[in-house]
């Protein structure tokens, strides 16, 4: 049987920013996808708050995604046939939100592309994929955000502009983001990098 994480024990509290770091097939995007409750373990327990993910079935961790975390992906993710209004307004309508059209305009405002409300993503650049992404993430106001290498396919400047906009939206709403980045950079402008290697938790290295 193939082992990919042992012995993984962690605890991220409430409005800290984390970066999980690592040489490719550590174990990173598998723990993210344990934390968000996409995949279960085989042993162990994972919490998101007060809900025990690992022991919901799959609609009761799909409820609790829908209303309290957010994902941003290296592949930005986007529908090609809605456009980033669309985009955004898609997990509020999931989510049955009161008012998904005026909410999803200001999640596009707040990262810079209101005007850009009607382009499909075929229209837009990786940087404003990718701030689409952002907004749609954090238009639900998630407890916590995840994302998985959200600056991989942008130039250094883009993925600054990103990163920028992640870290103010995260103090600006209090979520608690968690990152998988191979970017030092980024990991160092969190409050605390946890380093992958084999599937353990290898250090915890001071910021």
């Amino acid at each position: 049987m193939l082992t990919i994480l042992d012995q993984v024990s962690l605890q991220v509290s409430h409005g800290e920013r984390i970066a999980i770091t690592g040489a490719s097939g550590a174990g990173k995007s598998t723990l993210l996808g344990l934390l968000a409750g996409l995949d279960l373990p085989t042993s162990g327990k994972v919490w998101l708050g007060g809900n025990e993910l690992t022991a919901l079935d799959e609609d009761g961790r799909a409820a609790v995604r829908a209303n309290e975390v957010g994902f941003v992906f290296q592949s930005f993710h986007l529908i090609p046939s809605l456009t980033a209004l669309e985009n955004v307004m898609l997990p509020l309508e999931l989510a049955s939100h009161g008012h998904p059209l005026e909410a999803a305009r200001q999640a596009l405002q707040g990262v810079g592309l209101g005007e850009r409300a009607g382009h499909y993503p075929r229209q837009l650049s990786g940087g404003e994929k990718q701030r689409v992404a952002i907004a749609r993430a954090y238009v639900i106001q998630p407890t916590v955000l995840f994302a998985d290498e959200p600056t991989g396919n942008l130039d250094f400047q883009t993925g600054k502009t990103v990163i920028d906009i992640l870290f103010r939206m995260n103090r600006e709403y209090g979520t608690t983001l968690v990152l998988v980045s191979h970017d030092l950079g980024l990991a160092e402008g969190c409050d605390r990098i946890i380093q992958m290697e084999a599937g353990h938790i290898r250090r915890e290295p001071a910021i």
